[in-house]
């Protein structure tokens, strides 16, 4: 009778050990097949825009050769408001810190002086209104932002509305996963 007591519990035993390896499998099953306990967050603020075409491709005034190669584009339409939102990016800009040269603000439509870091397309003479759209595209609307990658590819879009924080956010993770190609001798320790 005790050997028969002691072979049930030795098989108790192994039981409890399989379940204790298969629970979390069979957990993590069910919610990637329910979709149960699997969190909804974003993790980008802004917008993909498929739609939107290649920097190179956009109807503006001849744009500069200001853009240096390697560089992030921060685009953002300047219709409406356009004193305080140059204002409002240009601090957002100054906000990068040593990321800030990375980046370059590109100003379309509006009046005034550019700000720091900010280039218009084509050549603006003083007083003359800042650069337009040759033709406005369907993917455009007034007060958006675009953030285009090194190659002029629309990465995100936002709204009008927008917080500063969220482009912010978003940018930094950008910048903080794709490192600056430039200064890649420097890392390996290529000093040529």
């Amino acid at each position: 009778m005790q050997e028969a007591m002691k072979i049930r519990h030795q098989r108790f035993k192994l039981l409890a050990l399989i379940a204790i390896f298969a629970l979390p499998v069979v957990t993590a099953w069910v919610m990637v097949q329910w979709r149960i306990g699997i969190p909804e967050q974003r993790t980008a603020h802004g917008e993909l825009a498929p739609d939107v075409p290649n920097l190179s491709q956009w109807p503006l005034v001849e744009l500069t050769d200001s853009l240096d190669d390697g560089d992030w584009l921060l685009a953002f339409d300047c219709s409406v408001a356009c004193a305080e939102n140059a204002d409002r990016w240009w601090r957002l800009h100054r906000a990068l810190g040593r990321e800030a040269p990375r980046v370059t603000r590109l100003r379309i439509g509006g009046e005034g002086e550019t700000l720091p870091g900010e280039i218009l397309p084509g050549e603006i003479l003083p007083g003359e209104i800042g650069a337009q759209w040759l033709e406005v595209p369907g993917w455009q609307a007034p007060g958006q932002v675009w953030l285009l990658d090194p190659q002029g590819q629309v990465v995100l879009t936002y709204g009008r509305e927008v917080g500063e924080r969220d482009v912010m956010d978003d940018l930094s993770h950008l910048l903080r996963m794709n490192p600056d190609r430039r200064s890649a001798p420097e890392r390996d320790g290529d000093t040529r």
